[in-house]
């Protein structure tokens, strides 16, 4: 299944990335507004806003179980899914998902997105980390010779 994770050129660059990341905020903000009105404590907002990225553990067994896990855990279905549960079925699960969803919101603003199973540093959003850095340098020098 990973296998269909390829790497594209780039990423959402310009307005397109502007928009995604602003959707980012939009999510974040809207979580914690809503968590705001459980009345619970910030404290578990605290303890369990990075708890979707244990999913980061998954990369021990490989490239691609780690892109799964990570992309998984990582896109708003899941947060929305269990946010489902919590309004119709059992109401103890809104909060988790509220602090899933703000997670995924905060990811998307800062500029991470889902991951490409060609390396860590490729997402949906454009290059993180050491790719960042490798295509700010690349087009630094580009720039230069034109």
């Amino acid at each position: 299944m990973t296998n269909a994770i390829v790497q594209t050129d780039g990423g959402a660059r310009g307005w397109p990335g502007r928009l995604l990341r602003l959707e980012g905020l939009a999510l974040l903000v809207v979580a914690c507004v809503l968590y705001h009105r459980t009345g619970l404590s910030w404290w578990w907002f605290a303890g369990l806003f990075l708890v979707p990225d244990l999913s980061f553990l998954a990369y021990v067994f490989g490239r691609g179980a780690g892109t799964l896990a990570y992309n998984l855990t990582h896109t708003e279905v899941g947060p929305a899914l269990l946010g489902l549960v919590g309004l119709t079925v059992l109401p103890a699960a809104l909060p988790f998902a509220l602090i899933w969803a703000a997670h995924v919101g905060w990811d998307r603003l800062i500029g991470y997105g889902l991951k490409y199973a060609s390396s860590f540093d490729h997402t949906h959003l454009g290059p993180v980390g050491k790719a960042a850095k490798a295509a700010r340098a690349a087009e630094r020098i580009s720039g230069s010779r034109s």
